[in-house]
């Protein structure tokens, strides 16, 4: 099937060949006719497969055969993040433009007044994240009683951010005769029910078994210790000649650690999170982009909304808690049919989380030794001994192993002494003292040491005096 057989206008069809693209991929093809045909669409599909262009031909297609009267939107377009929503306005804009058709984008982390005058000079496609939309329209700069399409792009995130409040203020504020779209990378309870509120009579679509990752993304998972993982990154960066690759941090304090390691390591690496302004974040994704950053450490913000052409390596340095969110992390590569590379570094703790994914992808994903850093791999001579790894243990000098786990055992009872000094309550007046290995949590008693010379207060039997 070609673009010209879905039934669109000789401007949008320069616009989609202007992009290089020759066919529809598999959701276009099912999706733009039943969007031609007038129905609503529940649809789902692996990120990076087309979707924004599976509804923003054929809505750009039908606004254009008549242009509003009034200066307020007629299509909406909601997206969890900011990101997101700046990637859908710049591929709407391509089409919009062709056609004589006005398109903004409007999200939070950025001054609101330009926005403002934007929307004062009239649009007919607004894209938006849903905190600055309520903002808005609050603030009476903005009005939705024109919406003839609405459209929910990556619903299940925005559902998983906690947008379900913001959705129902949303759903007040839009006419209930509408054209309504859902799409979403996953099917959860929550996105039925909210597909059971909004759609009337909708064309189910599904391209892909639920819950899947991409083919052309290769999995691999490296066991190593927590303690080892930055190590590792930097080694299979330096050794496979990674030169770009992004790498998902569980929290923002996390991401700004790991990314001054890398630095410290030569490696140029930049970190990309809620905490860092708009502006910012906008730079730093280009400049990842054109190649001046090697490593971009991204927390969950990045997990969805970024495009990024031929992304080769995703690195999962800490295993999402939520195992739907490891299928977008790793649809970040291996988007358009581009294979891609998708590595996890999973520590013992972690292990449940590998387990969680791989239920929910229904497949074992395969572990990868690299020696001398993960579990159970060889250790290289000059390493006396790594206390992670079973084999370096046997090969090891006694006295060494000694050594270590008398250091061990020393800090767990420190742990211990503390945690119960802890315990005793404030002001209780106790005292703990560490001799020869024990621990003495009385209030006041004095621990002494073997073979201390008495004081001679001791000797006297009573109070010393002044000096």
């Amino acid at each position: 099937m070609s673009f010209a057989q879905l039934g669109l206008r000789v401007e949008l069809l320069k616009a989609v060949k202007a992009k290089g693209y020759t066919e529809p991929t598999s959701i276009q093809a099912r999706a733009i006719p039943v969007i031609m045909s007038g129905r609503d669409i529940l649809a789902r599909a692996q990120t990076g497969t087309g979707k924004t262009d599976a509804f923003a031909l054929p809505m750009v297609e039908i606004l254009s055969q008549r242009h509003g009267n009034g200066p307020h939107p007629r299509a909406l377009i909601l997206t969890p993040t900011r990101e997101l929503a700046m990637q859908v306005g710049e591929s709407i804009k391509l089409y919009a433009r062709r056609v004589s058709l006005r398109c903004s984008v409007v999200h939070g982390g950025v001054r609101i007044e330009p926005q403002i005058e934007r929307l004062k000079r009239g649009l007919d496609i607004l894209v938006a994240t849903p905190g600055r939309l309520l903002d808005l329209a609050g603030a009476r700069y903005l009005k939705l009683f024109q919406i003839e399409f609405l459209v929910f792009d990556e619903a299940d995130r925005m559902l998983d951010l906690g947008f379900s409040e913001e959705i129902s203020e949303i759903l007040a504020l839009v006419p209930e005769v509408r054209r309504t779209m859902l799409f979403s990378a996953t099917y959860t309870p929550a996105i039925r029910a909210l597909a059971g509120r909004m759609l009337r009579d909708p064309q189910q679509i599904e391209v892909t078994p639920g819950n899947t990752a991409a083919e052309a993304v290769a999995q691999k998972v490296h066991l190593v210790e927590r303690s080892s993982k930055r190590a590792l990154l930097v080694h299979l960066i330096r050794e496979g000649k990674w030169r770009q690759v992004l790498v998902f941090s569980r929290t923002k304090r996390g991401a700004d650690k790991l990314t001054a390691e890398l630095v410290a390591q030569g490696i140029s690496a930049v970190a990309m999170h809620g905490n860092k302004s708009q502006s910012l974040r906008t730079r730093t994704l280009n400049e990842f982009k054109n190649g001046e950053i090697r490593v971009l450490v991204a927390t969950d913000v990045a997990a969805r909304g970024l495009d990024i052409s031929n992304l080769p390596y995703v690195v999962n340095y800490d295993l999402p808690a939520i195992p739907e969110d490891y299928v977008h992390r790793i649809g970040r590569t291996g988007r358009a049919g581009v294979s891609g590379m998708a590595v996890s570094l999973v520590s013992p703790e972690e292990k449940q989380h590998l387990h969680a994914i791989e239920k929910l992808l229904k497949q074992k994903i395969e572990v990868a030794r690299v020696a001398g850093f993960t579990e159970d791999s060889d250790v290289p001579d000059y390493v006396l001994f790594r206390p992670s790894s079973a084999s370096s243990a046997k090969k090891a000098d006694k006295e060494i192993v000694d050594l270590l786990a008398r250091r061990k055992a020393a800090k767990q009872l420190a742990q211990s002494c503390k945690a119960k000094t802890a315990g005793a309550g404030k002001g209780a007046g106790v005292k703990t003292q560490f001799r020869s290995g024990r621990c003495s949590d009385q209030p006041g008693k004095r621990v002494s040491r073997p073979g201390a010379r008495p004081t001679q207060a001791a000797k006297a039997g009573k109070p010393r005096g002044k000096r």
